[in-house]
Protein backbone atom coordinates (compact mmCIF):
# COMPACT_ATOMS: atom_id res chain seq x y z
CA UNK A 1 0.00 0.00 0.00
CA UNK A 2 1.43 3.35 -1.05
CA UNK A 3 2.15 5.80 1.74
CA UNK A 4 -0.22 8.81 1.80
CA UNK A 5 1.10 11.92 0.09
CA UNK A 6 1.52 15.04 2.24
CA UNK A 7 -0.93 17.83 1.51
CA UNK A 8 0.30 20.44 -0.97
CA UNK A 9 2.17 23.30 0.66
CA UNK A 10 0.24 26.52 0.88
CA UNK A 11 1.80 29.53 -0.76
CA UNK A 12 2.77 32.30 1.61
CA UNK A 13 0.72 35.40 1.09
CA UNK A 14 -0.96 38.36 2.67
CA UNK A 15 -4.50 37.01 2.40
CA UNK A 16 -6.91 36.43 5.29
CA UNK A 17 -5.37 32.99 5.97
CA UNK A 18 -1.76 34.18 5.93
CA UNK A 19 -1.65 34.79 9.67
CA UNK A 20 -3.52 34.24 12.91
CA UNK A 21 -6.79 36.14 13.34
CA UNK A 22 -5.50 38.11 16.32
CA UNK A 23 -3.08 40.04 14.10
CA UNK A 24 0.03 38.79 15.90
CA UNK A 25 1.66 37.73 12.65
CA UNK A 26 4.67 39.78 11.70
CA UNK A 27 6.67 40.04 8.50
CA UNK A 28 10.09 38.44 8.68
CA UNK A 29 11.91 41.32 6.94
CA UNK A 30 13.58 43.77 9.27
CA UNK A 31 11.66 46.92 10.14
CA UNK A 32 13.15 50.37 10.04
CA UNK A 33 13.93 52.10 13.32
CA UNK A 34 12.80 55.71 13.55
CA UNK A 35 13.30 58.30 16.24
CA UNK A 36 10.03 59.50 17.80
CA UNK A 37 10.84 63.09 16.94
CA UNK A 38 8.17 65.76 17.55
CA UNK A 39 6.15 66.40 14.40
CA UNK A 40 6.59 62.92 12.90
CA UNK A 41 3.29 61.66 11.46
CA UNK A 42 2.64 58.05 12.52
CA UNK A 43 -0.20 55.57 12.82
CA UNK A 44 -0.69 53.29 15.81
CA UNK A 45 -1.49 49.98 14.15
CA UNK A 46 -3.51 48.52 17.02
CA UNK A 47 -6.02 51.37 17.19
CA UNK A 48 -5.51 52.94 13.73
CA UNK A 49 -5.05 56.30 15.49
CA UNK A 50 -3.01 58.65 13.29
CA UNK A 51 -1.29 61.72 14.65
CA UNK A 52 1.93 63.65 15.04
CA UNK A 53 4.42 62.94 17.79
CA UNK A 54 4.13 65.51 20.57
CA UNK A 55 6.58 64.12 23.09
CA UNK A 56 7.93 60.93 24.66
CA UNK A 57 7.00 60.12 28.25
CA UNK A 58 9.04 57.30 29.71
CA UNK A 59 8.50 54.31 27.43
CA UNK A 60 5.43 55.81 25.79
CA UNK A 61 4.76 58.37 23.08
CA UNK A 62 2.04 61.04 22.93
CA UNK A 63 0.35 61.46 19.54
CA UNK A 64 -1.88 64.38 18.56
CA UNK A 65 -4.58 63.92 15.93
CA UNK A 66 -4.10 66.29 13.00
CA UNK A 67 -7.86 66.62 12.50
CA UNK A 68 -9.21 66.90 16.06
CA UNK A 69 -6.19 67.85 18.18
CA UNK A 70 -6.95 64.90 20.51
CA UNK A 71 -3.86 63.56 22.27
CA UNK A 72 -3.38 59.87 23.16
CA UNK A 73 -0.61 57.94 24.88
CA UNK A 74 0.80 54.72 23.35
CA UNK A 75 3.53 52.35 24.49
CA UNK A 76 6.71 52.28 22.39
CA UNK A 77 6.52 48.62 21.36
CA UNK A 78 8.36 47.10 18.36
CA UNK A 79 6.24 47.13 15.23
CA UNK A 80 3.36 48.95 16.91
CA UNK A 81 3.49 51.95 14.56
CA UNK A 82 3.61 52.72 10.86
CA UNK A 83 4.90 55.64 8.83
CA UNK A 84 3.51 55.99 5.30
CA UNK A 85 1.90 52.55 5.78
CA UNK A 86 5.27 50.96 6.52
CA UNK A 87 5.56 49.25 9.95
CA UNK A 88 8.42 50.75 11.93
CA UNK A 89 9.99 50.54 15.36
CA UNK A 90 9.68 53.91 17.11
CA UNK A 91 12.41 54.63 19.65
CA UNK A 92 13.18 57.47 22.03
CA UNK A 93 14.96 60.45 20.41
CA UNK A 94 18.67 60.65 21.01
CA UNK A 95 19.98 63.47 23.24
CA UNK A 96 20.94 66.79 21.59
CA UNK A 97 23.84 66.45 19.19
CA UNK A 98 27.35 66.96 20.51
CA UNK A 99 30.36 68.26 18.67
CA UNK A 100 32.82 65.40 18.35
CA UNK A 101 35.65 67.92 18.11
CA UNK A 102 34.78 70.16 21.03
CA UNK A 103 32.37 67.99 23.02
CA UNK A 104 29.85 70.84 23.14
CA UNK A 105 26.15 70.87 22.37
CA UNK A 106 24.78 72.49 19.25
CA UNK A 107 22.27 75.32 19.17
CA UNK A 108 18.99 75.05 17.27
CA UNK A 109 20.72 76.68 14.29
CA UNK A 110 23.45 74.02 14.25
CA UNK A 111 26.17 76.27 15.69
CA UNK A 112 28.42 75.29 18.57
CA UNK A 113 26.73 76.35 21.80
CA UNK A 114 28.64 78.93 23.83
CA UNK A 115 27.78 78.33 27.46
CA UNK A 116 27.76 79.91 29.85
CA UNK A 117 27.76 83.18 27.93
CA UNK A 118 26.16 86.55 28.51
CA UNK A 119 24.43 88.35 25.68
CA UNK A 120 26.79 90.70 23.91
CA UNK A 121 26.14 94.44 23.98
CA UNK A 122 23.89 95.13 21.01
CA UNK A 123 25.59 96.11 17.76
CA UNK A 124 24.52 99.18 15.85
CA UNK A 125 23.49 96.89 13.00
CA UNK A 126 20.02 95.34 12.97
CA UNK A 127 17.97 92.67 11.23
CA UNK A 128 14.46 93.69 10.20
CA UNK A 129 11.65 91.17 9.72
CA UNK A 130 8.11 91.74 8.46
CA UNK A 131 6.04 90.75 11.48
CA UNK A 132 5.79 89.12 14.88
CA UNK A 133 5.65 85.56 13.55
CA UNK A 134 8.84 86.07 11.55
CA UNK A 135 10.52 87.46 14.67
CA UNK A 136 9.38 84.56 16.86
CA UNK A 137 10.56 81.95 14.37
CA UNK A 138 13.97 83.60 13.97
CA UNK A 139 14.30 83.82 17.75
CA UNK A 140 13.38 80.16 18.20
CA UNK A 141 16.09 78.89 15.86
CA UNK A 142 18.77 81.60 15.89
CA UNK A 143 18.14 83.30 19.24
CA UNK A 144 21.27 81.90 20.93
CA UNK A 145 23.49 82.93 18.02
CA UNK A 146 22.01 86.43 17.83
CA UNK A 147 22.55 87.06 21.54
CA UNK A 148 26.17 85.94 21.33
CA UNK A 149 26.72 88.18 18.30
CA UNK A 150 24.80 91.10 19.79
CA UNK A 151 22.33 91.35 16.88
CA UNK A 152 18.87 92.75 17.56
CA UNK A 153 15.87 91.69 15.46
CA UNK A 154 13.18 94.34 14.94
CA UNK A 155 9.73 94.13 13.32
CA UNK A 156 8.59 96.23 10.41
CA UNK A 157 4.92 95.34 10.94
CA UNK A 158 4.40 95.62 7.20
CA UNK A 159 6.71 95.72 4.18
CA UNK A 160 5.15 98.95 2.87
CA UNK A 161 7.09 101.03 5.42
CA UNK A 162 10.46 99.52 4.51
CA UNK A 163 11.85 102.52 2.62
CA UNK A 164 11.11 105.05 5.35
CA UNK A 165 12.43 102.73 8.10
CA UNK A 166 15.70 102.23 6.21
CA UNK A 167 16.04 105.98 5.62
CA UNK A 168 15.48 106.72 9.32
CA UNK A 169 18.02 104.07 10.32
CA UNK A 170 20.81 105.62 8.19
CA UNK A 171 22.83 102.46 7.47
CA UNK A 172 26.61 102.76 7.33
CA UNK A 173 29.83 100.70 7.52
CA UNK A 174 29.45 100.26 11.27
CA UNK A 175 25.65 100.01 11.24
CA UNK A 176 24.65 97.49 8.62
CA UNK A 177 21.04 96.60 8.07
CA UNK A 178 19.68 93.21 7.05
CA UNK A 179 16.09 92.75 5.91
CA UNK A 180 14.18 89.45 5.76
CA UNK A 181 11.23 89.51 3.35
CA UNK A 182 8.48 87.03 2.48
CA UNK A 183 7.49 86.43 -1.17
CA UNK A 184 10.75 87.83 -2.51
CA UNK A 185 10.27 86.76 -6.13
CA UNK A 186 11.12 88.84 -9.20
CA UNK A 187 8.32 91.18 -10.18
CA UNK A 188 6.49 91.07 -6.84
CA UNK A 189 5.78 94.16 -4.72
CA UNK A 190 8.27 92.87 -2.16
CA UNK A 191 10.95 92.51 -4.81
CA UNK A 192 10.45 96.08 -6.06
CA UNK A 193 10.63 97.50 -2.53
CA UNK A 194 13.79 95.51 -1.87
CA UNK A 195 15.41 96.93 -5.01
CA UNK A 196 14.70 100.46 -3.77
CA UNK A 197 16.58 100.07 -0.47
CA UNK A 198 19.39 97.64 -1.35
CA UNK A 199 22.88 99.10 -1.14
CA UNK A 200 26.40 98.49 0.19
CA UNK A 201 25.21 98.68 3.80
CA UNK A 202 21.73 97.15 3.31
CA UNK A 203 21.16 93.50 2.42
CA UNK A 204 17.70 92.17 1.59
CA UNK A 205 17.11 88.43 1.52
CA UNK A 206 13.93 86.42 1.62
CA UNK A 207 11.94 83.39 0.61
CA UNK A 208 9.47 82.64 -2.19
CA UNK A 209 6.75 81.85 0.34
CA UNK A 210 3.67 84.04 0.73
CA UNK A 211 3.90 83.77 4.52
CA UNK A 212 6.57 82.68 6.98
CA UNK A 213 4.29 79.83 8.11
CA UNK A 214 5.01 78.17 4.78
CA UNK A 215 8.74 78.17 5.55
CA UNK A 216 8.10 75.50 8.20
CA UNK A 217 8.38 72.03 6.70
CA UNK A 218 4.83 70.63 6.45
CA UNK A 219 5.95 67.20 7.71
CA UNK A 220 6.83 68.82 11.04
CA UNK A 221 3.11 69.34 11.71
CA UNK A 222 1.96 66.09 10.10
CA UNK A 223 1.21 67.33 6.58
CA UNK A 224 2.51 66.02 3.26
CA UNK A 225 2.19 69.52 1.80
CA UNK A 226 0.65 72.84 2.75
CA UNK A 227 -2.98 73.11 1.56
CA UNK A 228 -3.55 75.16 -1.59
CA UNK A 229 -5.21 78.51 -0.86
CA UNK A 230 -7.16 80.13 -3.73
CA UNK A 231 -5.78 83.42 -5.07
CA UNK A 232 -7.40 86.43 -3.47
CA UNK A 233 -8.01 84.69 -0.14
CA UNK A 234 -5.75 85.60 2.83
CA UNK A 235 -3.23 82.77 3.11
CA UNK A 236 -3.42 82.35 6.88
CA UNK A 237 -7.23 82.30 6.81
CA UNK A 238 -7.18 79.63 4.12
CA UNK A 239 -4.73 77.46 6.06
CA UNK A 240 -6.77 77.77 9.26
CA UNK A 241 -9.90 76.72 7.38
CA UNK A 242 -8.16 73.79 5.67
CA UNK A 243 -6.77 72.53 8.97
CA UNK A 244 -10.01 73.03 10.89
CA UNK A 245 -8.55 75.54 13.35
CA UNK A 246 -10.38 78.89 13.24
CA UNK A 247 -8.06 80.51 15.80
CA UNK A 248 -4.93 81.60 13.90
CA UNK A 249 -3.09 82.44 17.15
CA UNK A 250 -3.66 78.93 18.47
CA UNK A 251 -2.54 77.36 15.19
CA UNK A 252 0.60 79.50 15.09
CA UNK A 253 1.45 78.45 18.64
CA UNK A 254 1.17 74.84 17.53
CA UNK A 255 3.33 75.45 14.45
CA UNK A 256 6.02 77.33 16.37
CA UNK A 257 6.06 74.72 19.11
CA UNK A 258 6.76 72.02 16.52
CA UNK A 259 10.00 73.68 15.36
CA UNK A 260 13.02 72.29 17.20
CA UNK A 261 15.90 73.33 14.93
CA UNK A 262 16.86 74.64 11.50
CA UNK A 263 16.17 71.13 10.14
CA UNK A 264 12.44 71.80 10.61
CA UNK A 265 12.59 74.79 8.25
CA UNK A 266 12.76 75.02 4.48
CA UNK A 267 16.20 75.70 3.02
CA UNK A 268 15.36 79.16 1.55
CA UNK A 269 14.58 80.57 4.99
CA UNK A 270 17.65 79.03 6.60
CA UNK A 271 19.91 80.41 3.89
CA UNK A 272 18.28 83.85 4.02
CA UNK A 273 18.71 84.26 7.79
CA UNK A 274 22.28 82.91 7.83
CA UNK A 275 23.19 85.37 5.06
CA UNK A 276 21.80 88.30 7.03
CA UNK A 277 23.59 87.32 10.24
CA UNK A 278 26.89 87.10 8.35
CA UNK A 279 26.26 90.45 6.65
CA UNK A 280 25.40 92.34 9.84
CA UNK A 281 28.29 90.87 11.86
CA UNK A 282 31.03 91.22 9.23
Amino acid sequence: MASPQPPPARRAGRGILSGPPDGSWRETRQRRTLSAAPGLLVTHLGSRFTGTVVRVEGNSVVLRSVNTGLERLFALRPGAFAVDREPVDLVKPVPPAKSARAGRALTASGSLAVAPARARVARAGRILVEGVHDAELVERVWGDDLRVEGVVVERLDGIDVLAEVVAAFSPGPDARLGVLVDHLVEGSKEWRLAQEVAGPHVAVTGTPYVDVWEAIRPAVVGLRAWPQVPRGRPWKAGICEALGEPDSARLWKRLLGSVRSYADLEAPLVGAVETLIDFVTT
